[in-house]
Order: C-alpha cells, then structure tokens, then sequence
C-alpha cells in the first residue's frame, strides 16, 4: 500500500513589527505629518521582513520604507531606513538610533528641472 501524503502547507509566519517598535516607528510618522511631509503609510507582512512604508501623496510610490529583516541581525542590523531611490539612509540593531535619521536631515523633494 501507498502512503497518503498530505496536500496542505502549514503557512510559514509573517514577520512583523512588535507593539514597541510601531510605537517608534508612528511617533516618527506623526511627527512627518504634522510637518507636512507625510500623508500615508503602508504596512507589508512578509515571511522574511516586514515593511512600513511612508509616502508623500497617495498614489506614489514610497518616499521612504523602514524595514525589519531578522536574518540580518547577526550582520549589520535587523532595521533599515531606505530612500525614494531605495538608497540606505541608515541601517542598525536598534529601532531608535536607525529612526534618529527622520530627526537628524530635513527632507525636501530637489527637482531637476
């Protein structure tokens, strides 16, 4: 007799932000609302890093995206803050010192025209 093999996966959990880093990461975002250079956000659950995006107008892409992949955690940090270009602003173990960059820099749109 053949064995019977089972067709369902067990889902693989997402990563996420924990409550004290969202309460960071929303104080920052609050902060860039009340400036005037924020006015959406997006968060994105994912099996190898979780994502909070900000944007400056709703229909754009990202103007900056924090992630947090714990499989760089030993290397050079679980946290990253990215640009609109996806370049890394700043990159680090700890959620505090990686969101010190959105207190340190102004950011303004340059255009090149």
């Amino acid at each position: 007799m053949s064995s019977i093999t089972s067709l369902q996966r067990h889902p693989q959990p997402n990563i996420a932000f924990h409550r004290t880093e969202m309460s960071s990461i929303l104080n920052v975002y609050g902060k860039m609302v009340m400036a005037g250079q924020a006015r959406d956000y997006g968060i994105g659950m994912f099996p190898d890093h979780a994502v909070f995006a900000i944007y400056r107008r709703h229909a754009e892409a990202p103007t900056w995206r924090i992630e947090k992949i714990p499989a760089l955690r030993n290397q050079q940090g679980s946290y990253v803050v990215y640009g609109s270009q996806n370049q890394v602003l700043k990159r680090g173990h700890n959620i505090s010192q990686v969101l010190k960059v959105f207190e340190t820099r102004k950011f303004e749109v340059i255009s090149s025209s």
